[in-house]
């Protein structure tokens, strides 16, 4: 096993951000008081932009779906009735709208009121606008507005107005599909990744580029001349191990086809995989704009049938009433698998200590913070491979001698009380014995 400080870990492991992770905040906690006046407001839900593409040879282009919504902040109240106004007429004659059957459009087409009905406190969307160029659009910008009101419990409420940014453009449009997620995955396993790239602009693309993140549990069987391959253990992946590889094609993709890559692309699920993450993303070549990039990049999460023992390691110290002591418990991955939280970034593994009875902390790890007046917390990395093995050294003040004092070890995931992954349980947690009698 490999052994190392925490403040390496920490450097290594503690900074990475997440591959294409993505964060979704938090739209209101609802909390209230009995003494104090409660609140609520009502908001819309709506992309920031949107780019349309102009069809090949003045005709109309593909629709893309623009989803709508409305929500509220506290859970405590009901709001109903909920009415989306959705006002294109900044865009007439240069996009089409497909109108769901929720929404009434006047008799231009141009605005329309959205029945959304009870409104909810988190984000679903309640509206899906399609909308595409005209035929025989050219290169336009406008806006898509909109204004809301529902009913809640003091009658009439308004929500702040919002739109959407809409670019008709002329160019090449490149997308790749999103995968289904794939689980219990057999280690040693080989899997085909469906990858291929359609041009739905009016344009081609004259070749294309292409960029692909493996986790460390995955390793990328297939080897094209047209790419460069970096290991998950160079410098360049100190943060966060894995497999990064950079291509160039030349094929030509011309609007509406659909190419795929030379050879189809494998990937190997090794012996130390478990939740593992698939990241690949497309950019038209020779320096071409791609006209709406939300389609570019996907992310594929296959988990593997495979197990990681977690282990905390006490120790047995000794002093004298005024002494200080080093009682330096450890963490170890004895795998065989890796674990790694590359999507949502949170500390793989969080370990408490409880201080022996007797004693005061007056030197911690970086990583740990007092969660109560003899419990520290103490936060690992967001990943932790097989042979991890992480030693953090508490200074401990003896301030009087208690024989066989016991302070407890315990490791937990930062939410929930067990790991799903850990077929032993019994060494999560383990003791720090102060002064013991045998």
């Amino acid at each position: 096993m490999s052994s190392v400080s925490v403040g390496r870990v920490l450097r290594r492991g503690a900074c990475a951000g997440a591959v294409g992770a993505l964060l979704v905040a938090g739209l209101g906690s609802g909390v209230a008081f009995a003494d104090e006046a409660q609140t609520d407001r009502l908001w819309i839900q709506a992309p920031y932009e949107q780019a349309v593409t102009a069809g090949a040879d003045g005709a109309a282009g593909e629709y893309r779906s623009l989803a709508l919504g409305l929500y509220h902040d506290n859970s405590n109240f009901t709001v109903s009735d909920g009415r989306l106004t959705v006002d294109v007429s900044g865009l007439a004659g240069a996009v089409d709208v497909a109108w769901p059957a929720n929404c009434a459009p006047n008799h231009a087409g141009t605005v329309a009121v959205c029945d959304t009905g009870d409104v909810p406190t988190d984000y679903t969307p309640q509206v899906e606008l399609r909308v595409r160029a005209a035929a025989g659009a050219g290169a336009v910008q406008g806006a898509i507005e909109y204004s809301a009101e529902a009913t809640g419990p003091d009658g009439k409420m308004v929500a702040p107005g919002a739109e959407t940014f809409v670019t008709v453009g002329s160019g090449p449009n490149l997308g790749v599909k999103a995968l289904q997620s794939v689980r219990d995955v057999a280690p040693g396993t080989t899997l085909t990744v469906p990858f291929s790239v359609t041009n739905t602009g009016d344009q081609a693309a004259h070749g294309f580029s292409v960029k692909l993140w493996a986790t460390y549990g995955l390793d990328v069987a297939t080897r094209y001349p047209q790419c460069t391959y970096t290991g998950p253990d160079t410098d360049d992946n100190e943060y966060t191990p894995m497999t990064y590889v950079t291509c160039s094609f030349d094929t030509e993709i011309a609007p509406g086809a659909t190419v795929e890559l030379p050879e189809p692309l494998r990937l190997a699920v090794t012996g130390h995989a478990l939740y593992e993450r698939f990241d690949y993303e497309v950019q038209p070549g020779g320096g071409a704009t791609d006209l709406d990039v939300s389609d570019n990049g996907q992310a594929w999460s296959i988990t593997a049938r495979n197990t990681a023992d977690f282990a905390v390691h006490g120790t047995r110290v000794s002093g004298q009433a005024g002494d200080t002591v080093t009682a330096a418990f450890r963490f170890t991955n004895g795998g065989p698998a890796w674990v790694g939280n590359v999507s949502s970034g949170d500390p793989v593994a969080v370990i408490d200590f409880y201080l022996p009875e007797g004693t005061t902390a007056t030197s911690v790890p970086d990583t740990c913070n007092a969660a109560g007046s003899s419990h520290y917390a103490c936060t690992l990395p967001m990943w932790a491979k097989p042979d991890l093995d992480v030693s953090f050294p508490f200074q401990l003040r003896v301030d009087r001698v208690v024989p066989d004092a016991t302070g407890r070890v315990v490791a937990r995931p930062e939410y929930g009380t067990s790991f799903a992954f850990d077929p032993d349980s019994g060494n999560n947690s383990a003791t720090v014995t102060l002064n013991p009698s045998a």
